[in-house]
């Protein structure tokens, strides 16, 4: 993992130093057994703090018609350099039962009692003390 800011490995998500958000988007996401679990779909920042909170994924329907998008704590991805594609430690099963909404309704994402939904299911409410 790599700290956004400075470049450095001892804090922050997955990654080198830096990259632009609009080349993150349309990557594929894997589990750690290379199955496909979807695809960023946009990159949300936590325009208090300058970070990025969430990656959300797209997963499932045929031509956008049915899919479902989850909102993925940032910390909770690694990046694949060697694979171009990014690898969250979910099995495809438990991400069908994740926390998820529809294209045409997003959650609150400042809403701290939904973060801290979020955060716990991906296991990374240890990560930040707000969760």
């Amino acid at each position: 993992m790599s700290d956004m800011k400075s470049g450095g490995p001892e804090a922050g998500g997955p990654g080198p130093g830096l990259m632009g958000a609009t080349t993150l988007v349309g990557d594929d996401v894997c589990n750690p057994h290379g199955e496909d679990v979807g695809e960023i779909k946009e990159i949300m920042l936590d325009m208090r703090s300058g970070e990025v909170a969430y990656a959300v994924l797209s997963f499932g329907g045929f031509l956008g018609m049915g899919e479902k998008l989850f909102a993925v704590p940032w910390r909770a991805l690694q990046l694949d350099t060697e694979n171009k594609r990014f690898v969250l430690n979910v099995d495809q099963d438990r991400l069908k039962n994740a926390p998820g909404f529809h294209k045409s309704n997003w959650p609150d994402m400042a809403d701290q009692s939904w973060a801290r939904e979020i955060h716990t299911y991906y296991g990374t409410a240890g990560d930040d003390p707000r969760y």
